[in-house]
C-alpha cells in the first residue's frame, strides 16, 4: 500500500446495504477496511456473510468483540424480548432498537480510522425504509460529524475522516438497483432479525428487503416466504 492510496473504513453488517455501500466505496476509489462487530445480536450468521461480502470485494475485513447486547433493551440480543412479525406503527421506535448501537459502532470506527488515517468512514445507514431509529437520520450523523472533528487529533488539524452515507436518502428498491450494478453477490447478503439458519420473511428487515426486490423486479432473491406468497396470488 503506498502513501496515494486513499484509504475508507466500512461498517460492514453483512446486510444488502452496508454491502452496498463497500462496493460505492471501491468504485469511489477507496482501499477499505471492512469493519463487524460481535455485539451479542441472535443473527450472528451476519458475520459470516460480512465476511463472505469483504472476500468477494478484495477488503480486508475486521471483527470487533463488544457486547453491548448484555445490556438488554433490545429484540436483537435478548431472546426474551419477541422480533415483530406484524410491523410497527409509524412514530414507535420498535424493540429492534439496540440502545446506542451506532454511537458505538461509529465510535469504534473514527478510532480504527484515525489509527490508519482514513479519509472516510462509510455507513449503511438509510432514514427512507428504515424501522424508525433514531440513529438511521441525517440530523445524527450531522452531529456525529461535529463531534468527530472535535474529539480526534485527525480532526482538530483539518483532516478528520468524513461520515459518508451514501443511501442515507434513497429507497430500498432504489439501493437493490445500485447493488445490482455495482455486482453486490445480493444472495450471500443477510438482512433478517432472527438467527435462524434461513431468514425469517416476516420480521421487518426481511419484508423491507423483500418488497424492494420484488419491486425491483427480482423476486428470486427473496426470502422463501416472499416467493411462496407471491406463488399463491
Amino acid at each position: 500500500m503506498t502513501n496515494t492510496q486513499k484509504r475508507a473504513v466500512v461498517l460492514l453488517s453483512g446486510g444488502l446495504d452496508s454491502s452496498t455501500v463497500l462496493a460505492m466505496a471501491i468504485k469511489d476509489g477507496y482501499t477499505c477496511t471492512a469493519l463487524s462487530f460481535r455485539y451479542g445480536q441472535r443473527h450472528t450468521v451476519e458475520l459470516e456473510r460480512a465476511a463472505k461480502i469483504a472476500a468477494h470485494f478484495g477488503a480486508d475485513h475486521r471483527v470487533i468483540d463488544i457486547n453491548i447486547g448484555s445490556f438488554g433493551g433490545s429484540a436483537l440480543t435478548d431472546e426474551s424480548i419477541t422480533v415483530p412479525t406484524d410491523g410497527t406503527a409509524d412514530g414507535i421506535i420498535p424493540p429492534t432498537y439496540v440502545p446506542g448501537r451506532n454511537t458505538v459502532f461509529i465510535a469504534v470506527g473514527l478510532s480504527l480510522a484515525e489509527a490508519i488515517d482514513a479519509e472516510r468512514i462509510y455507513l449503511g445507514i438509510n432514514a427512507v425504509d428504515y424501522s424508525g431509529y433514531p440513529d438511521c437520520r441525517p440530523e445524527y450523523l450531522a452531529a456525529f460529524q461535529t463531534l468527530a472533528d472535535l474529539a480526534t487529533k485527525a480532526g482538530l488539524e483539518g483532516r478528520g475522516a468524513k461520515l459518508t452515507a451514501p443511501l442515507v436518502e434513497m429507497s430500498k428498491t432504489d439501493i437493490v438497483n445500485a447493488a445490482l450494478e455495482l455486482g453486490v453477490p445480493i444472495e450471500l447478503t443477510w438482512s433478517c432479525y432472527q438467527g435462524g439458519a434461513e431468514p425469517c420473511g416476516v420480521c421487518d428487515s426481511c419484508r423491507i428487503r423483500d418488497k424492494a426486490l420484488i419491486d425491483a423486479g427480482h423476486p428470486e432473491l427473496a426470502t422463501m416466504y416472499a416467493q411462496a406468497q407471491l406463488a399463491g396470488r
